[in-house]
This record gives structure tokens, C-alpha cells and sequence, in this order.
């Protein structure tokens, strides 16, 4: 949520500004028959309606996105393990014009490691931080003043397996961002079943490992994503494989993680397969929502507010395929569900007194879509 709250003070520089409710939507995809790039839609945050997508940038598998907190600077995650003629995934810097969205290449740099499958930039927009899903390796990559990218300056390789022969072989970073005091970095690795702290200084693109070093999850639960509250002293991991929800307190002066609880995303009854994809706080903190991909819906918690612990309010079918991501949009009333294996992009409203979903009828077409974006189109 740090992100689409420093997306607001992106602005446009060209033609006449459009209001504050106007946001560029960038969706980063698995390319293939439907898809071949990157793709922009104009949202409205007043009505929840969304432009048809247009492709912005032919690019192969940029599958998560990010933006600079300070310019109108895209970044990619190219889901690869081949660039340059090395074994690497990729990551690129596009500037956007905030009038229609359209892309320009800055660079590209390899990614330090094998499909890189997630990305985050720190606040203070110095270095661009990547997670390897392939091997198992994380990067620090500083950010030239203009957004462009230099070579990683951090290559931290993991090792290690867990229980799960066939997803945990070997170490498969999933996610990586900075704290919300920007010092630590942590990252979720669901081939080791542990996330691991990192001491982060962005001057430098600098990772060490902190003391403690990681925090274990259970065995084959293969954490994913995670999710700070707006306090920053609670964080929730999202576990892919287990379909859990694992609750901790965050030591914000001694760095630390607590574990408080941990509790299911699926319905008692439901017997099928299913696994967990993307998690997000509201940005009033007090609730919390997970995807489900198999039981194809997005779970609702309540968040106590004294403890921290999670009370589940329901599920929302996400009305299509595979939710892969979903993005909270900017000011929370609204929620945006990418589902990938039916292409298409589903808005749903969200309830700021109970926390509930409901889907708008609004459902816009783009192929095998993975993440979703926000760039505001105002003036600074």
C-alpha cells in the first residue's frame, strides 16, 4: 500500500492535467497469443471504470511492475531466464507520459538471477530491489537521478531446501521489499520456508543479513507474499502452498518478527486444490484480503486493531479464472482482480464499514494479466 500512496504525487507534464480521479492502470502480463507486453487502461477512481487496455510497451513476460515514488518512471520484471545471452531474467526502466501512458525505454539490466518474478522500489527511489524466483537469488539495483538503471550493486544468492520435493528443492525467492522505515529489507522465500531480513541501505544498493537473519514458516506452507498494516509494527505472509495466513508483530526499533497467528484463506468445506497468489491491508487497516487461485476468490479478514490477529469475514468470487494478483486502488474503494487464466481484469467495490466486496459489472479484457499498477494523472 506504501506504493500506491507515493503514486499520488506522480504528475503530468503534458497537455492539459485531467482530475485527481484520473489514473493510469499499468498491467504487466505473461505474453503469448493474447498478450505481448505491457498494457495501460485509463481508471476512474470516482466510478471504478476502466479504458480499454492498449499495449504500451512489446516486451516478453514483464510480469510484475512498479513505479517510481518521484518520476514518471515504470519499472518491469522481465519473467526470463535468458538476457543477453547469459543466464539471467531481465528488469527495465520506461518513462511514461502521464497523458496517455505511453512507454519509452530507458535501459535494461539483468536481473541477478533466474526469473525474476517480483520488484519494489525503495521510498527514497535510489535503488530498485528484484526477487529471482529460478534460483533462488535476490539484487540491489541502484537507480540513476533520471530513473535509469545501473548493473546490481547486491547479488545475495540462497540455499537451502524444505519438505516439498517437487516446489522446494531449492530456494525460490517470491518477493522483496524495504520496511516503512526504509533500514530492512525482507524477502519471502517459498522454497525455504523462511523470511529473511536483510539490512538495507539504499545509497549504496546495499544488502547484509540481519540479526536474526530469518524467521521460519511451517513446513510446505512456501510463503509468497506479504503485507505490512499502515502502522507498520504488524505484517501478514501469505503462504502459497499451506493457503494460510501467518500474522507477526514487527520489532520496528529491534528488528524481529513474532509470530501471533495463523489462520486458513479457504472455507472449511472447500476440498479442492487451490493456491494463494496476492495480499493487501486496506489503507484504513483494519481489513485484509488474499486470492485464492482454485477456489477462485478473494478471502476477507477483519484486523483486530489492539492484537493484530485475523478474523475471517467471507470470500468474494473473483468471476473469472486464476486470481494472480489484485490491486487495492488508490484511496481503497475499489479492488482490481487480475485473472490470469481467463484474461480479464474484474473491478469489485469495496465496503469501508464492513469490508466487503461487490463486483461492479465492470471487467476489462487483457491477456493472462499478473499485476496491476497505479500512476496518477493530476499536477504536482
Amino acid at each position: 500500500m506504501r506504493l500506491l500512496c507515493a503514486l499520488a504525487a506522480l504528475a503530468a507534464t503534458e497537455g492539459v492535467a485531467l482530475s485527481n480521479d484520473q489514473w493510469l492502470a499499468f498491467i504487466g502480463t505473461y505474453t503469448g497469443e493474447k498478450s505481448h507486453g505491457i498494457y495501460v487502461s485509463r481508471f476512474d477512481a470516482q466510478t471504478g471504470g476502466l479504458s480499454p487496455a492498449e499495449l504500451a510497451a512489446e516486451t516478453k513476460d514483464p510480469t510484475f511492475l512498479a513505479v517510481h515514488p518521484k518520476q514518471r518512471v515504470l519499472y518491469a520484471a522481465g519473467e526470463v531466464n535468458d538476457f543477453g545471452g547469459h543466464e539471467t531474467g531481465s528488469v527495465s526502466a520506461y518513462r511514461f507520459d502521464s497523458k496517455f501512458g505511453k512507454l519509452t525505454l530507458l535501459n535494461q539490466q539483468p536481473s541477478g538471477g533466474t526469473a525474476p518474478c517480483h520488484l519494489a522500489v525503495d521510498a527514497t527511489g535510489r535503488c530498485l530491489l528484484v526477487a529471482n524466483y529460478g534460483n533462488g537469488s535476490i539484487a540491489a539495483l541502484p537507480l540513476q537521478p533520471g530513473g535509469s538503471l545501473r548493473p546490481p550493486a547486491t547479488v545475495i544468492q540462497h540455499h537451502g531446501s524444505s519438505v516439498n520435493p517437487q516446489r522446494q528443492a531449492g530456494p525460490h525467492a517470491h518477493f522483496i521489499t524495504s520496511d516503512s522505515a526504509n533500514r530492512l529489507a525482507l524477502v519471502c522465500d517459498l522454497g525455504l520456508d523462511q523470511v529473511l531480513l536483510y539490512r538495507f541501505e539504499p545509497a549504496k544498493s546495499s544488502l547484509t543479513p540481519s540479526d536474526p537473519p530469518s524467521v521460519a514458516l511451517k513446513g510446505g506452507a512456501g510463503p509468497r507474499h506479504l503485507a505490512f498494516a499502515p502502522s507498520g509494527r504488524r505484517l501478514y505472509v501469505l503462504n502459497e502452498m499451506g493457503s494460510t495466513l501467518t500474522a507477526f508483530s514487527y520489532g520496528t526499533k529491534k528488528p524481529g518478527l513474532t509470530e501471533l497467528q495463523t489462520v486458513s484463506t479457504l472455507p472449511g468445506s472447500f476440498t479442492g486444490q487451490s493456491t494463494c497468489a496476492e495480499v493487501q491491508v486496506s489503507p484504513s487497516g483494519k481489513f485484509l484480503y488474499a486470492s485464492n487461485r482454485g477456489h477462485d476468490s478473494i478471502a476477507i479478514f477483519a484486523i483486530d486493531s489492539r492484537t493484530g490477529t485475523l478474523t475471517p469475514l467471507g470470500h468474494e468470487p473473483t468471476r473469472g479464472k486464476t486470481p494472480r494478483h489484485f490491486a487495492l486502488a488508490p484511496g481503497g474503494k475499489w479492488l482490481l482482480a487480475e485473472n490470469q487464466d481467463s484474461n480479464e481484469v474484474v473491478v469489485f467495490g469495496v465496503d469501508s464499514r464492513t469490508g466487503k466486496l461487490s463486483a461492479t459489472g465492470t471487467t476489462l479484457e487483457v491477456g493472462s494479466p499478473v499485476c496491476i499498477v497505479f500512476a496518477a494523472i493530476s499536477s504536482f
